[in-house]
């Protein structure tokens, strides 16, 4: 299952999990603390006070060992942390081993629940940094100690040190790979190469995110300066991937649920500078087909620059000033608004006619709102799926099968007001990401089968 009940969670671990110094029981839920060793086959790590929200301005670490010979599989339960695109703010960061001067495997926030984690000793750490602004509930883990080959006959991970070869996952080319693998490879070759993959064949389950089934490239190994390259799932192989050292780490991990085909690949190592490496920022995700492409917006040409006139004296010009030292730049400061949330009118009230707000609107559409959570900073993510659209500009719509969804991003939780089930219209703007946004004075009515001929209408009018 991928979808975690949250009220039966602690009953759940109450029943299945001896506690270490970094988790005790109350008897009627597990309490957990800001870090801790935990030393165990297996158990849950969770955020300092889990499942209340996590405290500001603090910092904690959990250090994990499992048995000799094997290596440490984290899996995510629930995770909730502030969301921000280099997670700044709020953060966990997952080390592959006891101390943050080793490999770091990543750094996770946001709703996005992280795929599941593969070190390649029996240990890990795991840290959490929060700041003093919003907070939320945090995250649970489930770790294990396993073992990091599936069997005798297939061979699924180790330490690979020849110039070339093949990684592939289990069972291949036969059957699927089996629900439940998890592979770790680390290849390592001469001191002055470098290591290129490439992939014959390519068929992982398939998501936006690569949340369950995928495969993740790491630009080096067990040092603090390994980097994320890819993560990769779907049905479209991966670009050749070229590593900027010798040392490689490849991680497959496939859930509980669907599987595929798998990959073949093929790794050779090269003279290092000879190939352009690939090294994203260190979240790099190539996601499955189900996200749509948004087209960005063209920016606009800016005015053209009229040529100095020619000076039409003889005497020559001043000598310029001379240059001042140029200031560096404040760093922003994040301003705090009372209760976490964006500034909203005290009355909701939507602005312009509905034929007005239709031509001033990127998008407009109708449909029924499936689901509406809060956001960061004040803001509330809306689902909605599509009755009909009447005008949509560059604003991304998934498809799934004859079943058409947005999402839309509102600015202000309570304005303008959509309740989850109701039918609205909803007109609003499009920002660069291809998401809907929603300003408090948006234009909003509840959606009855008579608007749909005046919209059609509308729509057939110039603006």
């Amino acid at each position: 299952m991928r979808v975690d009940s949250g009220w039966s969670l602690p009953v759940f671990l109450c029943l299945c999990v001896g506690w270490t110094e970094a988790q005790q029981t109350n008897y009627t839920r597990p309490v957990f603390h800001c870090g801790g060793d935990l030393e165990a086959d297996q158990g849950f790590v969770g955020s300092e006070g889990f499942p209340s929200f996590y405290k500001p301005n603090s910092k904690c670490r959990w250090r994990i060992t499992v048995p000799e010979g094997n290596v440490v599989t984290l899996s995510f339960r629930i995770f909730d942390l502030e969301a921000d695109s280099q997670c700044r703010y709020d953060y966990l960061d997952v080390y592959n081993g006891h101390s943050n001067l080793v490999q770091k495997l990543g750094r996770f926030c946001g709703t996005f629940r992280p795929g599941t984690i593969i070190s390649t000793t029996n240990t890990m750490m795991l840290e959490m940094g929060t700041d003093a602004e919003t907070q939320t509930r945090g995250f649970v883990a489930y770790f294990s100690g396993t073992k990091p080959y599936v069997d005798d006959e297939q061979f699924c991970g180790g330490k690979l040190t020849k110039a070339q070869g093949e990684i592939k996952t289990p069972n291949w080319p036969d059957n699927k790979y089996p629900a439940g693998t998890s592979c770790s490879w680390l290849i390592t070759v001469e001191p002055d190469m470098a290591i290129q993959v490439k992939f014959d064949k390519f068929a992982v389950e398939a998501d936006t995110y690569c949340r369950f089934d995928y495969v993740a490239f790491f630009n080096g190994g067990e040092r603090d300066d390994s980097r994320l390259i890819g993560k990769y799932c779907g049905d479209d192989a991966p670009q050749p991937i070229i590593t900027s050292g010798n040392v490689l780490l490849v991680q497959f991990v496939s859930d509980l649920s669907v599987t595929s085909d798998g990959f073949l690949a093929q790794y050779t190592s090269v003279r290092r500078g000879s190939h352009t490496p690939r090294v994203d920022s260190g979240a790099a995700v190539r996601p499955g087909p189900s996200k749509p492409a948004v087209i960005p917006r063209k920016p606009s040409r800016p005015a053209a620059t009229p040529p100095p006139p020619v000076p039409t004296t003889t005497h020559a010009p001043p000598p310029p000033p001379e240059p001042t030292a140029r200031a560096a730049p404040a760093k922003p400061t994040r301003v705090r608004v009372p209760g976490g949330a964006a500034p909203c009118p005290k009355d909701c009230k939507r602005q312009g006619t509905i034929k007005s707000s239709f031509c001033a609107s990127d998008f407009v559409i109708t449909g029924k709102v499936t689901s509406a959570t809060p956001g960061p900073r004040g803001t509330l993510n809306i689902n909605v799926a599509l009755i009909k659209t009447f005008k949509t500009g560059e604003l991304a719509i998934a498809q799934a099968g004859e079943a058409k969804t947005v999402k839309l991003v509102s600015q202000c939780r309570k304005c303008p007001l959509l309740r989850r089930g109701g039918n609205y219209i909803i007109m609003g703007q499009v920002d660069e990401d291809g998401r809907g946004s929603l300003k408090p004075g948006a234009f909003t009515a509840p959606f009855k089968p008579p608007h749909q001929r005046l919209l059609t209408n509308i729509s057939n009018q110039p603006c």
